[in-house]
């Protein structure tokens, strides 16, 4: 016997699972038939006519006090019986006495002319234990649907923050439910479709036009159905996308051949609520970022050129992207991936920056991401996102005006966190070559420009360290270094020459004497980390 499939156990308890889980005492007289039919509830009754309280699909139980006297009569059971059949009734359980030592004769004939299933239950099986017995079922069954729809719901918004949200969407739909899946755009065209491995594709577009001309012309929500020969489209059920205007933005047409569950009919309203807010940010969202997108990138020199009110507007656009208002300050942020920071995507790493730092000005970048914001990014976002294997270079307040500038500097930054695996704020840092340089990439530059002098001894090493940076100081002046360093000129001169010949340089040059003063700015560090022989050995 194949797997049952996942769509098929979004339902409720049949009755050839209550069965299974009914005493052994009880005798199945006669199957009608009648296993797979979903069981709504178990309920015992001595009236003559019970339908009018029963509904469809119940287990009835009687112990036969109908039965009785003139009710006994052929005619009587056998009307009995036909108005159980014709209330769609699952079965009847007949309870042995107190009225009847056994199950009448005529009571069976009747259940076999009209396929009604029924069931002996013996005294030794009340009632009461047969209706505990189905509602603890039920309340197993219902545990487990709930778990397979909140599992189904967490594959929906997975599909909704993927690179293509609606076709993932409706992959995941007839997935879980047995149907084939058309997403139709506010024009009528097909955007996306969906269909079970080997089921049904669906029936020709041309088909659904009907279908879709009162979908895309009316108002307000509903559902509109049809039915067509094809496998798989016996019932076809067409769901409008409205905005919140109620504008049409599209439908969703589903076709099957037979009813869906009530579970299964949560999952595809579920669908239907995500593809609907899917449309509306596409095209009905907040206007300003792309107003203000396009008029940054259309006339990018409007910023200085254009009027006060040309500015004034952008300022507006600029402040309802934020949440913000035209006077508030804001941030660039620039974010760099670390190791262990996992990949979920573009979408849905766009979606995570725009809420942590609550702005839709976000764009992802080859480095990671850039963002303007007006949070301050404190130190408890800041650890919030470093937690997520993720750095930040955190700009200083501005304004509109000075936004680019920002950028700028924030960018400049950016491989130094980049080395040093540590965020950093723009308004924090030292704006000097050293400071930008940073400590990693200081005492790399210190290690290899000055490598011939670190792996002296240490007796040789400091002094030639020392009259090096005494000498850069005073820009090179024989007397001006002599003096500092408390030697005589021409010692100066002598060392020197020897440490121009270790590193190989000509100490003449300018740019030579500036990376050799940068680099010492690092060596004491570097020198403090070196063992008592002066070699890394």
């Amino acid at each position: 016997m194949s797997p049952e499939p996942a769509t098929a156990r979004l339902s409720f308890v049949t009755l050839a699972q209550f069965v299974e889980q009914l005493p052994p005492e009880l005798t199945m007289l006669h199957d009608g038939g009648s296993g797979g039919s979903l069981l709504r509830w178990v309920e015992p009754s001595e009236l003559e006519d019970p339908t009018p309280y029963l509904p469809e699909g119940e287990f009835l139980l009687t112990a036969g006090l109908p039965f009785l006297g003139k009710g006994g009569s052929a005619a009587k059971v056998d009307a009995y019986v036909q108005r159980l059949v014709d209330a769609k009734v699952a079965a009847l359980g007949f309870g042995i006495r107190p009225y009847f030592d056994a199950v009448p004769e005529v009571l069976l004939d009747a259940c076999r002319k009209h396929n009604l299933t029924l069931f002996e239950v013996p005294e030794s099986v009340p009632f009461a234990a047969i209706g505990l017995e189905f509602s603890q079922l039920l309340e197993t069954d219902n545990a487990r649907v709930f778990r397979q729809l909140a599992e189904t719901n967490r594959q929906l918004m997975r599909a909704v923050l993927s690179p293509r949200p609606e076709h993932e969407l409706l992959a995941a739909l007839v997935q879980r439910v047995p149907v084939w899946a058309v997403l139709v755009g506010a024009d009528g065209r097909v955007r996306a479709r969906a269909h079970n491995a080997g089921g049904s594709t669906g029936v020709e577009h041309s088909l659904l036009s009907p279908m879709l001309e009162r979908l895309l012309s009316g108002s307000g929500p509903r559902v509109e159905m049809d039915g067509f020969e094809q496998p798989g489209s016996a019932l076809v059920f067409g769901h409008p996308l409205r905005s919140t205007k109620d504008a049409n933005l599209g439908a969703l047409i589903l076709g099957s051949d037979a009813p869906l569950t009530s579970a299964q009919n949560n999952v595809v309203q579920s669908a239907v609520g995500l593809l609907e807010l899917l449309v509306r940010q596409r095209t009905s969202g907040s206007l300003a970022p792309s107003q203000l997108a396009t008029a940054v990138l259309l006339h990018p020199d409007s910023l200085t050129s254009g009027s006060t009110k040309h500015v004034n507007g952008l300022k507006d656009l600029l402040a309802q992207s934020l949440s913000s208002t035209r006077s508030g300050q804001m941030r660039v942020v620039q974010g760099v991936r670390v190791d262990g920071a996992a990949d979920d995507g573009p979408v849905r790493e766009l979606l995570q920056w725009r809420r942590l730092f609550d702005t839709k000005l976000v764009e992802i970048t080859e480095y990671g991401f850039a963002a303007i914001t007006r949070l301050k990014v404190d130190d408890s976002l800041l650890a919030d996102i470093e937690k997520l294997g993720w750095r930040l270079v955190i700009g200083e307040p501005t304004e509109l005006l000075g936004l680019q500038a920002a950028y700028q500097r924030v960018g400049s930054l950016r491989s130094r966190v980049q080395q040093s695996g540590k965020s950093a704020r723009v308004d924090e840092v030292t704006w000097s070559v050293a400071g930008l340089l940073g400590r990693e990439a200081g005492t790399m530059l210190a290690e290899r420009l000055l490598a011939p002098v670190l792996a002296l001894e240490p007796e040789r090493r400091d002094p030639l360290l020392a009259v090096l940076r005494g000498w850069l100081s005073e820009n090179g002046s024989w007397d001006g270094s002599a003096k500092l360093l408390g030697l005589h000129r021409n010692s100066v001169r002598r060392q020197i020459g020897v440490l121009a010949d270790l590193l190989d340089m000509d100490l003449n040059q300018a740019q030579v004497r500036a990376e050799l003063w940068f680099a010492l700015q690092y060596v004491d560090e570097l020198v403090a980390g070196l063992p008592a022989d002066g070699n890394g050995d």
